[in-house]
């Protein structure tokens, strides 16, 4: 993530107008955790931070993004957990992120707790980007911040199911109210 979409993660947490929990999909290594964990810190809020830690798509072995250190090699999968884990204690955060372990659309499936704010950055593939969007969008509370990360309208530029959500969103009556590179960040109607 670059530094000034980080910034703006934090910025649009910071100044997210309605109460509530904020909650991340997609906490890899926790760099974005860091970002939307200092603004809840500092709010006296709480992100919780899911994520399966096994990888996306494009994380795996023979794909663009794999880290083959990021490899448990006693079970031959991704483990991005440890790594999290060590983030959010190097960044003093473990009381205000909590960590989600588990399959997006089973813990969207059962989760009660209304939020104010929504970051999506999971799986980038075409079919987990829309779970994600279907399963935690009706979650979000009205007038809450919606943040949709690697949106690219040029497909040269990288995948689409981002973008895709991105107009679904527009569709579905959340407005953009700001644009960093490729993040962009909507109001929930």
């Amino acid at each position: 993530m670059p530094k000034d979409e980080g910034r703006a993660l934090f910025d649009h947490a910071t100044n997210c107008p309605v109460a509530g929990p904020f909650l991340e999909v997609g906490s890899y290594c926790g760099k974005s955790a860091i970002y939307l964990g200092a603004a809840a810190r500092d709010a006296g809020r709480l992100l919780f931070a899911l994520d399966h830690h096994r990888g996306s798509e494009e994380n795996q072995a023979g794909w663009e993004h794999h880290e083959p250190d990021l490899v448990d090699t006693e079970v031959g999968r991704m483990d991005t957990m440890p790594v999290f884990r060590r983030t959010i204690f190097d960044a003093g955060l473990e009381g205000t992120v909590v960590a989600l372990v588990g399959d997006s659309p089973r813990v969207a499936a059962v989760w009660q707790t209304p939020l104010a704010l929504l970051f999506i950055d999971g799986g980038h593939g075409t079919e987990p980007a829309h779970l994600d969007y279907e399963g935690w969008t009706p979650k979000l509370k009205s007038g809450g911040t919606l943040l949709i990360h690697d949106v690219f309208p040029d497909p040269a530029d990288g995948g689409r199911p981002p973008y895709e959500i991105y107009l679904r969103a527009l569709d579905d009556g959340f407005e953009e109210f700001a644009v960093t590179g490729s993040l962009r960040a909507l109001r929930a109607p």
